[in-house]
């Protein structure tokens, strides 16, 4: 069925999909501590008979019973994968008729680089097993669910699409301030994964239907593919011990409705949903009619966190990770020093660039492996959008392969084959790209020679499926010192093609200088002429007053710069220096662990003690510096990735300054010792692992107990060490109960602890219930509450 099923599903009608298996296993008589996906193999009626209600409710499609059916997740347990899978699927297709089956893929459960140990490749290769399992025995549609990491669900969707020839639907689980738990946002979200290919996507688990909404209205704004929300049945309540939701099927049928009557086609139910829930849908969207949506395609390229839309303003591409011409560049490339190159990434996005090109193309190195040795690094202090910069194919898509969110590609030609060479690339892969107008014949002398060769790449491209929304054009810049004639061309050439093709442009601006003195005034008056003929994204030294200057003044008079907000912002306190940025010999210790440079980190705490005392490094700087990145990640600055690279730069110099307070007679470090447990049943521990690295930055010492963990387990941890604190962790509603019966177990031992509790499914008010001491939301706050308890302020 999977051959053909492409042409059976029109994911633009409305398509229902099944509710939670988890709440209807636990119908059954699923206990906590259970393996869900051991029910496949165990009891396959139980698992038919709720394939078999979902349908006679008038569900479009039933999800197999695999979420976490993944090597991983197996690892510990006696079943294979291949069983799982294999036997979820032929239970779902055999009850399943005309109906649809989609293959339920969930995140792997563990953080992947820079984050955890995780490798993309490894993450690549775990879902590749599932999906040629499901494939194979007759799923009819990849579902990608629940997943909190885009770099995971790109990982997924790779997968997907190059082991199976079956539609790919993925959704994200969002927090209740619209991102992820690793950063990413709706918009940057549609931008990434629209591009990868997929046939539907959108929001699923962790929210109500009305906390939904919100962010059900970005993804609707920028989607030209069909949408698909799987609500929770609201917030769970703490009900005798249970964990029960509170939003009933008529009323979260009403959601549906709206969410419908909004634009989205696709429905159905995730955790506290049953079968009543989705046959309330059904009664409410058999009345409706699709919407047609009216979306109009943006130019933009994304972080993980953040997407740059060219249009609104201009958008400079910081040009300085690039060796032509600069020596200190390429000696830092033959000596493999990454450093340099963060460094030039930090100055560059500090000075106001938007976008960074990488090009690392030197013929004495491996360009393929520091390019994407490059990218990855640059990737974990930085959050800007990269532009990969090669003249080599293979070294373009290793590096956009391993790129996590949509790069722009610099660049493609007029070149019959390099845009055979180039294109594929750009569509399997979902990214933008720069278009030269250049062709077998040169770059033409005329700007409407530049916009025939700018037509041809726009219609190439359209060819291999690209919208011309993906594609800026470059019309060249030329020497005035050489061809100054055909200078003013290239002026007229950007408004041409931005009048006529109604695409986005770009200049590398300093080329027009190059053999003349003075060669900044050039550059910015050549770059305001370039700007008001239409260029969009200059690329630029951004370290350049001048070339930034100009670019503020112009969104001013251009009406880019909305009441000038950012003019003044910059302006209202300048002294008239220049902005240079920070260079590597002013950066102190505080900037770069801020910044997650974990090699300079480890340097600079050697220096440092050769003159200051471990605990005077460790309060003036290590402890201020992760309060501050703290407080970032609180007001939304920065997310979980900049977090966590900031503490794990602070372990760098922690590791210097313990093996210097082992070697002498004071080795007393530690704050105080902490015991950490996921609880009995919870097979999840990303949570409680951030937590771990934040306390142990922090100077405590961690007992990690695990995952899964028996309440007897954590008494005799806390009876053996004499433990004042205990922090428990559950990300499973099934699970609450066993948190407050291994609070139940400390107090009837009389155990003098305080118990700290976190967990997505966890709040003030279940704390309180299940008789925790304290709730924390996030890992910056389990810190924050420890600090206070071992008097450490």
């Amino acid at each position: 069925m999977g051959d053909i099923v492409q042409n059976k599903i029109n994911f633009n009608n409305f398509l229902l999909f099944d509710g939670a298996m988890g709440t209807m296993l636990q119908k059954y008589g699923m206990q906590r501590g259970e393996l869900p996906e051991s029910y496949n193999i165990l009891h396959p009626e139980i698992i038919e008979k709720i394939h078999s209600e979902y349908l006679g409710v008038g569900c479009d499609v039933i999800t197999t019973n695999t979420f976490g059916a993944n090597r991983y997740k197996l690892k510990n347990t006696q079943y294979a994968v291949e069983q799982i899978v294999g036997n979820a699927v032929k239970i779902a297709r055999k009850v399943a008729g005309d109906k649809f089956v989609a293959l339920d893929i969930g995140p792997i459960g563990q953080l992947m680089q820079p984050l955890g140990t995780l490798s993309f490749n490894d993450a690549y290769e775990t879902f590749a097993e599932q999906i040629k399992i499901g494939a194979n025995c007759g799923a009819d549609i990849i579902l990608i669910e629940t997943m909190s990491d885009i770099y995971e669900a790109k990982a997924a969707i790779l997968a997907a699409k190059e082991n199976s020839s079956l539609p790919v639907i993925c959704t994200m689980s969002y927090q209740d301030d619209e991102r992820t738990l690793t950063g990413t946002d709706p918009l940057t979200m549609v931008n990434v994964l629209q591009g990868l290919g997929v046939d539907a996507l959108g929001v699923n688990c962790s929210l109500g239907p009305n906390e939904m909404l919100p962010i059900i209205g970005e993804i609707l704004k920028y989607s030209s593919i069909p949408v698909i929300v799987q609500p929770n049945a609201g917030l769970p309540k703490l009900i005798n011990g249970e964990a029960v939701y509170d939003v009933h099927a008529h009323e979260f049928a009403q959601y549906a409705k709206i969410m419908a009557e909004l634009g989205v086609t696709i429905l159905g139910g995730c955790c506290g949903t049953t079968c009543e829930h989705i046959k309330a849908i059904k009664d409410e969207i058999i009345k409706l009619t699709p919407v047609k949506r009216d979306v109009k395609r943006i130019t933009a390229v994304s972080s993980p966190s953040l997407t740059v839309a060219l249009g609104e303003e201009i958008r400079v591409i910081g040009e300085r990770i690039n060796p032509t011409g600069k020596k200190k560049l390429k000696e830092a490339l033959k000596s493999n020093n990454m450093d340099y190159l963060l460094i030039e990434a930090i100055n560059q996005r500090d000075a106001g660039a938007d976008i960074l090109d990488v090009n690392v193309g030197l013929p004495e190195i491996d360009e393929l492996e520091v390019m994407v040795r490059a990218i990855k690094e640059i990737q974990s202090v930085v959050n800007l959008p990269l532009q990969i910069d090669s003249v080599r194919c293979d070294v373009i898509e290793a590096a956009v392969r391993i790129y996590n969110g949509k790069p722009l590609i610099n660049s493609v030609n007029g070149k019959d084959d390099t845009m055979d060479s180039i294109f594929p690339i750009v569509k399997k892969y979902g990214a933008c790209v720069i278009g030269l107008t250049i062709d077998e014949d040169g770059i033409p002398k005329t700007a409407e020679g530049r916009l025939k060769v700018a037509e041809k790449i726009v219609r190439r491209a359209q060819e291999y499926g690209i919208d011309k929304s993906d594609i800026i054009i470059d019309c060249l810049v030329l020497t005035a010192s050489a061809q100054q004639s055909e200078v003013k061309e290239t002026i007229r050439a950007v408004g041409l093609v931005k009048s006529t093709l109604g695409v986005k442009t770009t200049l590398g601006v300093s080329n027009v200088s190059f053999g003349l003195p003075q060669r900044e005034l050039l550059n910015k008056t050549f770059l305001a002429a370039a700007l008001t003929a239409g260029l969009d994204a200059p690329i630029l030294n951004p370290m350049s007053e001048a070339m930034m200057a100009t670019i503020h003044a112009f969104n001013v008079l251009w009406n880019k710069d909305i009441a000038s907000k950012k003019y003044i912002s910059v302006y209202s306190s300048f002294a008239g220096k220049q902005v240079t940025g920070v260079t590597s010999n002013d950066r102190d210790l505080s900037r770069i662990i801020i910044d997650g440079m974990k090699e300079e980190a480890a340097a600079l705490t050697k220096e440092l003690l050769k003159t200051m005392s471990e605990m005077e490094v460790v309060n003036k700087y290590l402890i201020p510096s992760l309060d501050i990145v703290g407080k970032k990640y609180e007001i939304g600055e920065i997310f979980l990735p900049q977090l966590l690279q900031s503490a794990e730069t602070v372990k760098k110099s922690f590791e210097i300054i313990k093996e210097r307070m082992m070697a002498s007679k004071d080795k007393k470090l530690s704050k105080g010792t902490i015991v950490l447990a996921t609880v009995k049943g919870d097979i999840h521990d990303i949570g409680k692992n951030i937590v771990k690295i934040l306390l142990e930055n922090y100077g405590f010492d961690v007992i990690d107990l695990g995952k899964d963990v028996h309440e007897d387990v954590v008494v005799n941890a806390v009876k053996s060490g004499n433990i004042k604190l205990v922090g428990l962790s559950a990300l499973m509603t099934t699970t609450v109960r066993s948190m407050g019966e291994t609070i139940k177990a400390l107090h009837d031992n009389n155990l003098d602890c305080t118990v700290l509790v976190g967990g997505a499914v966890l709040n003030e008010e279940y704390a309180k219930m299940i008789g925790a001491d304290y709730y924390a939301k996030d890992a910056t706050q389990t810190v924050a509450f420890a600090r206070k308890f071992f008097k450490c302020e």
